[in-house]
């Protein structure tokens, strides 16, 4: 299986809904920011508004680390429009909601599930470059958590601001960081 780090986002053009408007959303968009792909399976589902809800829970945290959410799905942009007509939830959402009906940004980033024509539960955080530095898979029915996925930007951002030095598990900012040596080796 290849690995996806370091790979940079391709060139794309998809339609987007957020806050109440429709918008274009290319690689540029993705450009001189922090950003999280945040793949969901569809629209008027079960799994996917807590979690698109959990992440405008914590939307303006992600914005304060100069990173943008984009949710996408298979669905249209149009429907994300439906959707947030119809759920309050989802009409809480100020973050941009991709449609990409023909698969071009699942197939990309290697996630869609061609015969569902749907995209599994998949997160990637690119760097400001548009380089892929942190991604997960999940099964469409495991839903994931906005605010570990917060803490995983956060050391993203300290690992390419910082390149000697690494973050350990359960690191949050402010707290103690790794310098790799031949003096750790095994001793923690």
């Amino acid at each position: 299986m290849h690995h996806l780090i370091g790979k940079e986002a391709e060139e794309f053009k998809v339609q987007a809904f957020c806050r109440g408007k429709f918008e274009e959303v290319t690689k540029e968009s993705l450009l001189g920011h922090w950003s999280v792909l945040f793949f969901y399976p569809a629209d008027f589902t079960f799994v996917c508004p807590t979690e698109l809800g959990d992440l405008q829970d914590y939307y303006e945290d992600f914005q304060e680390e100069g990173c943008e959410i984009y949710s996408v799905s298979e669905d249209t942009h149009f429907v994300h429009k439906a959707w947030a007509d119809a759920s309050e939830t989802i009409r809480k959402i100020q973050y941009p909601m991709l449609g990409d009906p023909a698969g071009v940004l699942a197939r990309q980033f290697g996630v869609l599930e061609e015969e569902a024509g749907q995209a599994l539960r998949a997160t990637f955080i690119l760097n400001p470059e548009g380089k892929i530095r942190a991604y997960e898979i999940h099964d469409m029915g495991i839903g994931r958590n906005a605010q570990e996925l917060l803490r995983k930007v956060q050391a993203a951002k300290y690992v390419e601001e910082h390149g000697d030095q690494v973050c350990p598990a359960k690191w949050k900012p402010g707290e103690e960081t790794l310098m790799p040596s031949l003096d750790l080796v095994g001793l923690l």
